[in-house]
């Protein structure tokens, strides 16, 4: 069974940054995409990123793209979540989940493991 476990999150000030870390046991890490979705006060869990099984693509949010980069390093199990030039709208609980193939998707049906989220909160 696969388990997803974030960390990196805190509270940093608007304009700083972050990079969170979520390591995945069980399973082959390898075989799948993986994404970060995130859930702020009062909202409903959206996507954040995207990457492929191998890095090759990624596909972000318009909300974040080119301020935020995913990455993974396959060794490791491990995939991250650099966050920078951060927005007090960031403010949110940030989950790593792992989707059921190799190719990029956002939508979050097609992500069947989930960790239990991390708490980034970004003051203005």
């Amino acid at each position: 069974q696969v388990q997803l476990v974030e960390s990196g999150g805190g509270l940093v000030q608007a304009g700083g940054s972050l990079r969170l870390s979520c390591a995945a046991s069980g399973g082959t890490f390898s075989d799948y995409a993986m994404g970060w979705f995130r859930q702020g006060p009062g909202k409903e869990r959206e996507f954040v990123t995207v990457i492929s099984w191998n890095g090759g693509s990624t596909y972000y949010a318009d909300s974040v793209k080119g301020r935020f980069t995913i990455s993974r390093n396959n060794a490791r199990n491990t995939v991250y979540l650099q966050m920078n030039s951060l927005k007090p709208e960031d403010t949110a609980i940030y989950y790593c989940a792992r989707s059921g193939g190799m190719r990029i998707t956002t939508t979050p049906t097609d992500f069947g493991s989930w960790g239990q989220g991390t708490q980034v909160t970004v003051s203005a």
